[in-house]
């Protein structure tokens, strides 16, 4: 495809991708210094993985896997709500064990459910799961994270082969920050994620990042990679990558390892297909989950879409291996990083940092980056 002509060749900033990350930065750079901002973006459109359609049916699907936008911080939320009217993100999520749904994250009721047991309280529950725990000197990994914390039982059934079907490694193999991000609840908390500010932008998530960049000192290249226009484009201040580390250094040390996803996409003339947004099924079927956005949307109609979840090694990268090898090729990559903060190149986002980051961590990191750039260049 023929690159589309740039207007501004001399732009303060040249930001590589239209994810969360380079959207924050322009918006930013444009209200707070009428800074110009070059977006330059290798797919067709705005948003990142947060990408969201409206397919033949009406319906909003999200394009590559359920986001569920939550805060931890409401300054966070203040700064994003500029740009989106919310409805409430009640999001439950469910395992499939044995022909049976479970609460997940695991709660009491799963602990109930899954043991036949009825607790009074959260001490009569933990004083239960003591007795299932395997002690480990010392936790080395993903698998003994979780026998060390739930037993063997709660381990197989909900744990090591989704582990296995999503990462392709068994879960001895990982860092114990993998499984470590879900929580482990003694009450009977049926949301997916922690954080009381659980919301879903009303207009979807394209619509909040196009509001975001609706300004003349941001220009957005489409069907552009950086490798394009680099020679091309001379900014005056800086430069901000959000790509993944190895591809900018060309694999000077070695390719980092991503898992990626593919999407399988249904639609039933149906209200409703499931229980709830998202069904996990850790040891039935190739795919990883089914999700029926709509139960969040909170869309009216007659139709109904499912996506399905296939995990594979190749592909747009999504999430980073934080394995043994991975976490210390990107320590060398890191290094290169930290030098080119001197000739004015900044990495920031999920890719760039080989991190795994919820939403409103990745927009806060912007934000932050935003600052350390309006400080040093004012």
């Amino acid at each position: 495809m023929k690159m589309k002509k740039i207007k501004n060749k001399n732009p303060d900033l040249l930001i590589v991708g239209a994810g969360p990350v380079g959207c924050v930065i322009a918006e930013r750079a444009a209200k707070a210094k009428r800074w110009s901002s070059l977006i330059v973006e290798k797919r067709n459109h705005i948003a990142g993985n947060c990408y969201d359609e409206i397919n033949t049916k009406g319906l909003r699907i999200h394009k590559y896997g359920p986001h569920y936008m939550r805060f931890k911080k409401r300054r966070i939320f203040n700064y994003v709500s500029k740009f989106t009217k919310w409805i409430k993100g009640n999001y439950i999520v469910k395992s499939s064990v044995n022909g049976q749904l479970y609460p997940i994250p695991i709660n009491l009721n799963t602990l109930e459910k899954f043991f036949k047991k009825k607790f009074k309280n959260k001490t009569q529950a933990k004083k239960f799961i003591n007795t299932l725990k395997i002690k480990k000197r010392k936790i080395k990994n993903s698998e003994d994270y979780i026998l060390s914390k739930l037993g063997k039982e709660i381990y197989e059934n909900f744990y090591k082969n989704y582990t296995i079907k999503q990462w392709g490694i068994h879960p001895r193999n990982l860092n114990k920050s993998v499984v470590g991000r879900l929580p482990i609840r003694f009450n009977r908390d049926p949301y997916y994620v922690n954080q009381k500010l659980k919301v879903m932008p009303k207009q979807g998530y394209t619509e909040l990042f196009k509001n975001m960049t609706r300004d003349n000192k941001i220009e957005i290249l489409f069907n552009t990679s950086y490798e394009q226009i680099k020679k091309k484009i001379s900014p005056k201040i800086a430069t901000i990558y959000t790509g993944p580390p190895d591809v900018f250094f060309n694999f000077k040390y070695g390719k980092l390892d991503w898992r990626s996803l593919d999407f399988k996409f249904k639609t039933f003339k149906k209200n409703k297909i499931q229980e709830c947004v998202q069904i996990n099924f850790p040891n039935d079927h190739r795919f990883t989950r089914r999700v029926e956005i709509k139960h969040v949307t909170k869309q009216k109609s007659n139709f109904s879409t499912i996506s399905y979840e296939f995990p594979k090694s190749k592909g747009d990268p999504y999430y980073p291996i934080n394995n043994k090898r991975n976490v210390n090729l990107f320590k060398k990559y890191k290094k290169l990083i930290k030098k080119l903060e001197k000739k004015n190149i900044f990495f920031e986002g999920r890719l760039a940092s080989y991190r795994y980051l919820n939403m409103d961590e990745v927009i806060e990191a912007a934000l932050n980056l935003f600052k350390k750039l309006k400080n040093k260049y004012s």
